[in-house]
């Protein structure tokens, strides 16, 4: 049985390193390549794959949003990041997105086509150099959060911005407080709820203060 797969990845190396590997498995087919995520979305309205193998850092749309609007339109397609990045905060927003393996780049061709099936198996592939970190943040969350807070990736600038959200100020006034534009403010605020998973500014502001992220 064949199992298709799109792949979004702006580094055209890393793209060609990829498709070689997977050509090494002949029931592995690539329907299409896009070098970010809105390509790879628009591609996604004409042709469904079964995985998705998502670069993070994209221009345009990068990886995690991406991952997040796939989970929202096609939530039975899984989503395999594919990255050199092994940082915390990258491997927490792509579980938060709804990505369901993470796996570096330098893994060889069996390992990518193990983390394939084992994604598509319902499983959580993962490299092992980075699966002490995944199991610590996926087993962990409750203690972390009552013992010191959880931080939810959240940068200095939109910990800023949520203070003034606290304080009842429009986007407007925040952007003026600030120096940022009002979509800058707007953008700023989107990457809040994903990382989140909240929808609007009361659920943000809860969980910001229940997490002392702010005070």
């Amino acid at each position: 049985m064949n199992t298709y797969i799109a792949i979004a990845e702006d580094n055209s190396f890393a793209l060609r390193s990829c498709v070689e590997k997977l050509s090494n498995y002949p029931q592995i087919k690539v329907l299409f390549t896009a070098v970010n995520g809105k390509l790879l979305l628009e591609n996604m309205d004409k042709q469904l794959p079964d995985l998705v193998l998502m670069d993070i850092q994209m221009p345009v749309m990068d990886g995690i949003s991406a991952t997040a609007a796939i989970k929202k339109r096609y939530p039975q397609i899984k989503v395999l990041m594919l990255t050199s990045f092994d940082d915390d905060d990258k491997i927490f927003e792509a579980i938060v997105a709804g990505a369901s393996g993470y796996i570096l780049k330098e893994e060889p061709a069996e390992e990518l086509q193990r983390a394939i099936q084992e994604t598509l198996d319902g499983g959580a592939a993962m490299s092992a150099a980075i699966a002490l970190k995944v199991l610590n943040l996926v087993r962990h969350p409750l203690v972390r959060e009552q013992d010191t807070g959880f931080d939810f990736g959240i940068t200095r600038r939109e910990t800023e911005i949520l203070e003034q959200l606290k304080n009842g100020l429009s986007y407007e006034k925040i952007a003026v407080n600030l120096c940022i534009s009002y979509g800058t403010v707007r953008k700023h605020i989107e990457n809040i709820y994903r990382k989140l998973q909240v929808t609007n500014k009361v659920e943000a502001l809860q969980k910001a203060l229940q997490n002392r992220i702010i005070n």
